[in-house]
């Protein structure tokens, strides 16, 4: 099959992903392989395809927003059948033993696998998922609609969950791509004011079109205090302005899993009246299905741009230079 490979790190200008044929893999007990429809193109791949997230083998297929086709079944997985449309997300698999899972806290599991990081993801023709990691999706939506919600739309959801802010509430957004593109829907949908800081226009147009009260840039004062906000910009220096804009009791959520350096905070600027700072750390299945229900009963549309597997490397370049309106999708 095709795939796009990372098989040494480098800047997305120097085009890592190598184009190979690999073997289909072959489904393990539990396991399901999909023939992928399309794969989301998601920060995170971009991480690791620099390197700002260290490599965990020799060679990885990246992609973790994945929808597809059943299209082999192993010994036991019985949940699917061949034919049906399921999606696979970043969380690959959980121990189901450790104190976090035992909890309901998969997403802090102490043994995890993520897809397109340990193992390998979307950015190829098929893609093997543990049935009981795997999601259900709908058939009467286009596939490249469905991609950004595996990702973008499950963090997002989470990290709108984390900065607790309430129906009727004032959400700040910090960097407007594929999941502050989703979030904001929810946000909307949930009567709550949004306010986008983003130094691109394209960005800031889709956030206007999108119900935003306000598009301002990065540093920008908000024109109200924040109940909550959310850093999808992997830039410590936007942690400042973000806090500096809640109000008392207000919290940020850090929503990716890779952030420059904070700058040093200032306590009373920054942190004082009992302002939180908290982080997001991937996905629960839970959070997964219950995205997915809401993204339905709005319903959420995502806007995606397409590209050939072959051109992934231009795909994470656009990314990286905020050249995507919305989200990017391969299709192989």
């Amino acid at each position: 099959m095709r795939a796009m490979v990372v098989t040494n790190p480098r800047p997305a200008e120097q085009n890592p992903l190598e184009p190979l044929e690999v073997p289909i893999p072959e489904p393990g007990p539990g396991e399901v392989l999909v023939r992928v429809e399309v794969c989301g193109v998601c920060r995170t791949d971009l991480h690791v395809a620099e390197g700002d997230l260290p490599p965990r083998r020799g060679r990885v297929i990246p992609g973790h927003e994945i929808v597809g086709r059943v299209a082999g079944l192993g010994a036991g997985a019985e949940r699917f059948r061949e034919g049906e449309r399921i999606g696979a997300a970043w969380l690959h698999r959980a121990c189901g033993a450790c104190r976090f899972c035992a909890s309901g806290r998969e997403n802090l599991c102490l043994e995890p696998l993520f897809t397109g990081w340990d193992v390998d993801g979307g950015y190829a023709e098929y893609a093997l998922v543990p049935e009981a990691f795997a999601h259900a999706l709908p058939d009467e939506r286009p596939a490249a609609e469905l991609a950004p919600l595996l990702c973008a739309g499950i963090i997002g959801y989470r990290a709108w969950r984390r900065c607790g802010v309430q129906p009727g509430g004032v959400l700040g957004l910090w960097g407007f791509g594929g999941s502050a593109h989703v979030t904001i829907q929810v946000a909307v949908h949930m009567g709550c004011r949004v306010h986008v800081f983003s130094r691109g226009d394209t960005h800031r147009e889709l956030a206007c079109e999108l119900g935003a009260a306000s598009v301002a840039g990065s540093f920008d004062p908000p024109p109200e205090k924040l109940d909550g906000a959310i850093l999808f910009a992997p830039a410590g220096e936007l942690v400042l302005p973000a806090l500096e804009a809640l109000d008392r009791g207000g919290v940020l959520a850090v929503a990716g899993i890779h952030l420059s350096e904070i700058p040093p905070l200032d306590y009373q600027r920054h942190l004082f009246q009992e302002r939180e700072l908290r982080s997001v750390t991937a996905n629960t299945r839970e959070d997964a299905a219950d995205l997915l229900r809401l993204a339905a009963e709005i319903p959420i549309r995502t806007h995606t741009v397409s590209y050939p597997l072959e051109q992934a490397n231009r795909a994470l370049l656009d990314l990286k230079q905020d050249r995507i309106r919305g989200a990017a999708v391969l299709k192989p």
